[in-house]
């Protein structure tokens, strides 16, 4: 019985002290990685915020250019018929996209899905005017067309609303960094 005492003498102890000396270490451990962590994502943010906020920019800059009344006197070119513009109108929106589509990596999933969105509703606001006139016809009527639509639309337009969803994303990257 005594040889029993003394075993259980010694190795209480020592069971205490490594679970002691495993749960000090298990926490440092811890910390110590929480740490690395909290460095390594301060550190990265340096490079994304910048990298994030030239992609709103590019995105505000692509939404402006689709808006109607920079992109027809952009693309129109007197001589053109309706299906010359119509064209040359939905390729330069078309082009335009596809030049940015590697931004969509650094925006969330609802600025990019805006701007997708945005797109295809002037591709198909330009078709759509654009099939109430004969084709050969002169493409300054669709040009009046178009603006005419711009001007007597009640509702904000498509490209006002991603600018606004665009500026206030980048409002928020501003403020609260790469958590946004």
């Amino acid at each position: 019985m005594e040889t029993i005492l003394e075993i259980v003498k010694y190795t209480v102890p020592a069971i205490v002290v490594l679970l002691s000396s495993y749960l000090i270490v298990k926490r440092f451990l811890v910390n110590e990685l929480k740490r690395k962590q909290f460095a390594l994502l301060h550190e990265t943010q340096n490079v994304t915020i910048p990298l994030r906020l030239q992609a709103y920019e590019r995105l505000a800059l692509f939404t402006e250019r689709m808006h109607p009344r920079q992109l027809v006197p952009r693309v129109y070119v007197p001589g053109m018929t309706v299906n010359d513009l119509q064209q040359a109108l939905l390729l330069t929106i078309r082009t335009e996209f596809e030049h940015n589509l590697s931004q969509q990596i650094y925006v969330s999933k609802e600025v990019w899905s805006t701007v997708k969105t945005v797109k295809e509703q002037e591709l198909n606001m330009i078709s759509h005017i654009a099939k109430q006139l004969p084709p050969d016809a002169p493409a300054k009527e669709l040009h009046v067309k178009i603006v005419d639509y711009v001007l007597t639309t009640e509702s904000a337009l498509p490209t006002d609303i991603a600018l606004q969803v665009i500026n206030d994303e980048a409002k928020r990257v501003l403020s609260y960094g790469a958590q946004a």
